[in-house]
């Protein structure tokens, strides 16, 4: 291992009780739980100061749970902040999942007509209208990579001053500093540059659940999502790409948040890459409540039987496919590109089981295309099981195994054979990949908030559908499209749980920007970076649930696979008959 950066921070919270002098009076908005900020008031109250403290993350919905007494009232009006230097919606996002926490209460959203970065809000109770506005503390600041950006930051305002002031908090300064720290450092010019780029940082925030759904406030959560797309950011700039780049390999970037009782720190080092994996026990595949153990997963794709096509990982992980050849018309399934997504994976391998017993079966199945990151997803889970951990979602060289090809991959074709293989035994013409997306609102808080280039998976809206589809293919999309959502609305509840999401996410998003097909989000468009014809990507809201909600996940995957492919042969079907 090799250190590159440590350093340990004060709290923002401790600086606040020491400075305060008796008699004082503020408010302060900082990056902590509401525990740590309610000790915090009571040391500098028993100093004979008198403070409030209001978190400076999504400040309208805390102050809805901590001061806004919502009892016999009725209905809501929220007008939110418009600012040049966001997207319009931002602060209606950041105001999710407001709406399912009001009770009964009719609540709207609707545009501010000025820059104040405030909400106003007005409460009907008993027919009467009840006004108060909620400060909402932002800058407008240049990130690591030159962009601009309207980020929450901490805020002091004492008695008497209407406008207050920045303050700089420990969680603005961790991130700021860690991450130039990173891009000070001497990297080369040769891709990848690290194996393992470990930044550990310990905090005190604890996580808040939410009864919403599988919704949960998690600074320590956001703290990994900011620095993870940061430093991609970072390295794809360096190496000359465009931001969002997903073929850039500068190596496995890793954030580790773990939570402390009240020390702050961070350590940035370099490691080797680890090659085994932290399975824990088996479980009957068709009822997994928890991603599968690794192990598991290479058994249950050997009981599949089939001619076996291997792959290895940069770090040496094997990763296997299995073809089943037979009389049907051939299709490929994969699951575990992006590895924190884990229902896929399993509704891979159930489908897969299944249609071995088809009379004619012809299919390839990959169920984990991504081992390392399914490793390292492993590790994240650990200290914290309901985090998305997306720098689990790529592969140890940092890319995106998607947009890895023979022209572009060097000496690195590694796990991208598994699927260039499949798709040279089978012949398919349609590939069901199969993916997830976060089960709960999913921000960037220190890069302005809403994360760059994945806007529209911010909040969940259901079991969602892609096609992508070569020229001429839109009818066969269409018709696949359309069987398949007819198949899966026949799941008990999925219809209802689509429902639910969707207008929650109208409600915080605005327009949707996709269609509803027999009650399934989808969008299909024209692609012909894809070899394959036909590829449906499922994007089920997974990275962080377990128990029933993992299963109906899994089941979910599963029955797309499984109805894809009778369409796929009705298609194929018909298409003999008319010739």
């Amino acid at each position: 291992m090799s250190e590159i950066f440590s350093k340990s921070f004060e709290r923002s919270l401790e600086q606040l009780v020491a400075r305060a002098v008796p008699g004082q009076s503020f408010e302060a908005w900082t990056f902590d739980d509401t525990r740590s900020r309610r000790t915090a008031e009571k040391a500098l109250a028993d100093k004979g100061v008198t403070a409030r403290i209001r978190s400076a993350y999504k400040p309208l919905l805390f102050a809805f749970l901590e001061d806004i007494d919502l009892v016999g009232v009725t209905a809501i009006e929220i007008r939110y902040p418009v600012h040049p230097a966001a997207p319009a919606n931002r602060f209606r996002l950041e105001a999710y999942p407001l709406a399912a926490l009001v009770g009964e209460a009719k609540i709207v959203f609707l545009p501010r007509e000025d820059n104040e970065l405030c909400y106003d809000v007005i409460l009907t109770r008993a027919g009467s209208p009840e006004m108060l506005k909620v400060l909402v503390p932002n800058r407008v600041h240049s990130d690591i990579v030159g962009e601009m950006n309207l980020s929450p930051t901490g805020w002091l305002r004492f008695a008497g001053d209407e406008q207050g002031e920045r303050l700089e908090t420990d969680y603005e300064r961790l991130f700021e500093t860690t991450v130039q720290a990173i891009a000070g450092h001497e990297w080369g010019n040769e891709e990848p540059y690290f194996p393992e780029l470990n930044i550990r940082v310990v905090h005190p925030a604890e996580d808040l659940p939410l009864p919403v759904g599988d919704e949960v406030v998690s600074l320590r959560e956001a703290m990994h999502e900011d620095l993870y797309f940061s430093l991609l950011e970072f390295f794809q700039k360096k190496s000359g790409r465009p931001l969002g780049d997903r073929g850039l390999k500068p190596g496995q970037i890793v954030p580790e948040i773990v939570k402390s009782e009240s020390a702050i720190s961070v350590r940035v080092e370099l490691r080797p890459l680890t090659t085994t994996f932290h399975d824990g026990l088996d479980q009957s595949v068709d009822t997994a409540s928890e991603p599968l153990a690794a192990g598991q997963i290479t058994r249950l794709l050997s009981d599949i039987g089939g001619e076996e096509f291997d792959a290895l990982s940069r770090s040496g992980r094997n990763l296997s496919g299995r073809y089943l050849k037979g009389g049907d018309a051939a299709v490929m399934i994969s699951g575990g590109q992006h590895p924190n997504e884990t229902t896929g994976i399993v509704g891979a391998i159930r489908a897969a089981r299944l249609l071995k017993q088809r009379a004619n079966a012809h299919f390839t199945v990959s169920p984990l295309e991504n081992p390392d990151g399914y490793a390292l997803h492993q590790r994240l889970r650990v200290d914290n099981p309901r985090h998305m951990h997306h720098a689990a979602r790529y592969t140890a060289l940092g890319d995106d195994l998607e947009y890895r090809t023979e022209e572009n991959a060097g000496v690195h074709l590694n796990e991208k054979f598994i699927r260039l293989k499949a798709q040279q035994l089978s012949g398919a013409g349609l590939h069901v990949n199969l993916h997830g997306y976060p089960a709960h609102e999913w921000t960037r808080p220190l890069s302005g908030y809403v994360p760059r280039n994945f806007a529209m998976w911010t909040l969940p809206k259901g079991f969602f559908l892609v096609m992508r589809h070569h020229a001429g293919w839109e009818a066969a999309a269409e018709a696949v499209l359309d069987h398949v959502t007819r198949h899966l609305g026949a799941i008990p509840g999925l219809l209802d749980f689509n429902d639910r999401q969707i207008a929650l996410y109208e409600i915080h998003a605005g327009e949707t920007g996709f269609r509803v097909i027999n009650g399934f989000p989808c969008l299909s468009s024209v692609d012909d970076r894809h070899t394959v014809p036909l590829t449906l990507i499922t994007e089920y809201p997974d990275e962080t649930i377990y128990g029933d909600e993992f299963v109906a996940g899994h089941t979910a995957q599963m029955e797309t696979v499984l109805s894809a492919y009778e369409a796929w042969q009705k298609l194929q079907s018909q298409s003999l008959t008319s010739v």
